[in-house]
């Protein structure tokens, strides 16, 4: 009776979004951590390995082995090997990770398995196959191709206005673009990028060198906030994002501009303009962003 009750939580454990962003990560992150840190691998099972790039063949030879614990770098899930290994997880476009009893009905669009001690599987679900599961036998993960040339984080020290002063030297695009570089801060999406400039109240099609240090000061202590606040609140239901415990993410309802074309500023009360930048949507309130 309790192992049937087990099995039914487990298969509750689910965490997917539209389209993950940094917060949606780090509340996948935060879910799965308890359910395979100090985990053994019993078995790994690829249904289907042909993502952006293959499942690594090596990926197989992690059975037997424990799983030390579960980083996040930018948009990229770490899982730390007992042999030094890292398997690295990227939920490309719509994929999710969610941890099930090992006799769980295959979705179709689950790709891969890893299978645990203690009655757990990590399922790997993905429908458009954008996604990423790679066996890095390198000891510094970090330096891998995929990682070593990404900005700093953005709730971390080294993410400061002089560092972001300096990615906007002498560049003539707008400032949404920049803080959406990853090469200059990782992990600032569509969505959060637009919240945080209506924070700092600049306009997401300011050039980006004709910002002073002040106000990409403001702008930095926004984009902290932002992405806080969405990690703490379980990140962005844009359709069926769940938590960890299965409750759905209510930052969505916070939002001050993103997908609120025409709708009255909730500061001022000013229609909220939409226009296309860089092949993605953007929202702005023109009065309350010069």
């Amino acid at each position: 009776m309790v192992a049937g009750r087990r099995e039914r939580a487990l298969q509750s454990v689910s965490l997917t979004t539209l389209m993950p962003e940094l917060p949606e990560v780090e509340t996948t992150r935060r879910g799965i951590e308890p359910h395979v840190t100090g985990a053994t691998v019993r078995e790994v099972i690829v249904r289907r390995g042909d993502l952006r790039q293959a499942v690594s063949a090596s990926l197989g030879g992690i059975a037997g082995m424990k799983l030390t614990g579960v980083r996040r770098r930018a948009k990229y899930l770490l899982l730390g090997i007992a042999d030094g290994s890292t398997v690295l997880i990227h939920l490309g476009m719509s994929g999710s990770l969610r941890v099930v009893a090992p006799g769980a009905d295959w979705k179709k669009h689950d790709h891969l398995g890893i299978t645990l001690n203690q009655r757990r599987q990590l399922r790997f679900h993905d429908p458009r196959r954008f996604g990423l599961v790679l066996h890095l036998t390198e000891e510094e993960p970090f330096l891998h191709p995929l990682l070593r040339d990404l900005g700093p984080e953005p709730l971390a020290a080294d993410f400061t206005a002089r560092h972001l002063k300096s990615a906007c030297a002498r560049r003539s695009i707008a400032i949404k673009l920049v803080i959406m570089d990853n090469l200059v801060v990782v992990g600032v999406g569509n969505i959060y990028a637009s919240e945080a400039l209506f924070r700092a109240g600049i306009r997401p099609l300011s050039v980006a060198r004709r910002l002073s240090l002040p106000r990409l000061a403001k702008l930095v202590a926004a984009i902290r906030a932002v992405l806080a606040e969405a990690i703490a609140s379980g990140g962005t239901t844009l359709r069926d994002f769940l938590q960890s415990d299965g409750a759905p993410g209510y930052f969505k309802q916070r939002l001050n501009v993103y997908d609120r074309k025409g709708e009255p500023c909730h500061v001022c009360g000013t229609p909220i303009r939409h226009a296309v930048l860089g092949q993605r949507a953007t929202y702005w309130c023109p009065q309350c962003q010069r």
